[in-house]
């Protein structure tokens, strides 16, 4: 029989484990936007005391949290800084500007973090001919950069300029765990540097789906009426936050292994004749592979991969990505770079 692919497109793919699936069926669920459902209500509560913050809100995805964190930081006319490789400003089909009317102002960094410096100089003087620079919106892991972690030393640098300048700060902090498990930093001290942030439960925990959003009491409060606002307002939902409960519980120490695999993959691939990896940027599950030496298009090494039983995602003109999860174990790790081996070696 032929064996599922090894499927590396991203972290998203993971389906519930079985004790995952018990705990969404034995969930007990009320109607959340009534505010009585206690396993939503259980998860709220969670995801704050992980984080550090006053108050948890559950969302239907990572790019609803944002755009609601942005909606509720923000008025009309406003600009927010992002960087230019954000999921924000690349991956959330013009959300800002859409939903809530504010302009994003993107500072090029090539393969590195936004830096205080940079976004200092890019907030706007007092003058009624320019929009007003609201928020600041950083993303730890940083995914377009290979899922690189911010330096704790730069986020505290940017918290001190956004303080004096009267500025708010939402981290797009996705894969947060994954940047406290690679940097042994804790949750806590990452989002105590920011106003708002957002974290997955689809992604490295296993969830389903659903997303977090956590802050001050005061803000989540105005965030729950704007989640209504875009149609996140939600029922019987506390069988996916049961799942995200589990998520958190028992997926966030076991992280390291998808850090390690991941690195164990690129080391590997970085043998492959025609290949080019930058070993520095794979700090945390995500690998960005570029193929341009191969002569092949992106496109074109995606089929032949696929057809050799390896998944991954177009990344880039000559770039592509793989991403490893609790789906992904060393074996898989193994059949994938000898895919890769096999693809690349019949290239003349």
């Amino acid at each position: 029989m032929p064996h599922d692919p090894v499927d590396l497109r991203s972290d998203t793919v993971t389906r519930p484990t079985p004790e995952m699936r018990r705990a969404i069926a034995e969930a007990v669920v009320g109607d959340d936007v009534f505010k009585d459902d206690p396993t939503v209500q259980e998860l709220e509560r969670l995801a704050a005391e992980i984080t550090g913050t006053e108050a948890g809100l559950y969302v239907p995805s990572g790019t609803m949290g944002n755009e609601v964190a942005i909606l509720t930081h923000t008025q009309r006319g406003d600009e927010a800084i992002v960087d230019f490789d954000s999921h924000i400003y690349n991956y959330e089909t013009a959300g800002p500007a859409v939903l809530s009317g504010v302009q994003l102002a993107p500072i090029r960094t090539d393969n590195r973090m936004l830096r205080a410096a940079e976004i200092e100089e890019a907030i706007r003087p007092d003058d009624e001919h320019l929009p007003i620079t609201r928020l600041i919106c950083l993303e730890n892991t940083h995914n377009r950069k290979g899922g690189m972690v911010y330096s704790i030393e730069e986020m505290r640098r940017i918290r001190d300029l956004a303080g004096k300048r009267g500025l708010r700060v939402h981290l797009d902090g996705a894969r947060i765990f994954n940047a406290s498990a690679a940097s042994d930093i804790d949750v806590k001290e990452y989002c105590s540097l920011c106003d708002s942030t957002m974290f997955c439960l689809s992604k490295g925990l296993g969830a389903p789906i659903g997303s977090m959003l956590v802050g001050g009491s005061e803000f989540i409060g105005r965030a729950r009426r704007n989640r209504k606002l875009l149609g996140g307002g939600m029922r019987q939902v506390g069988i996916l936050a049961a799942a995200g409960i589990y998520g958190l519980r028992h997926n966030v120490g076991r992280l390291p292994e998808d850090h390690r695999r991941a690195r164990q993959f690129a080391e590997g691939l970085s043998r492959i004749d025609r290949i080019d990896i930058d070993l520095d940027t794979v700090q945390t599950n995500i690998v960005v592979i570029d193929v341009e030496k191969s002569g092949l298009t992106v496109d074109e090494t995606i089929l032949l991969l696929e057809k050799n039983g390896v998944l991954v995602v177009p990344f880039g003109r000559t770039t592509i990505r793989a991403v490893a999860h609790l789906d992904i174990d060393d074996e898989d790790v193994t059949q994938a770079i000898s895919v890769f081996g096999k693809v690349f070696s019949t290239i003349r």
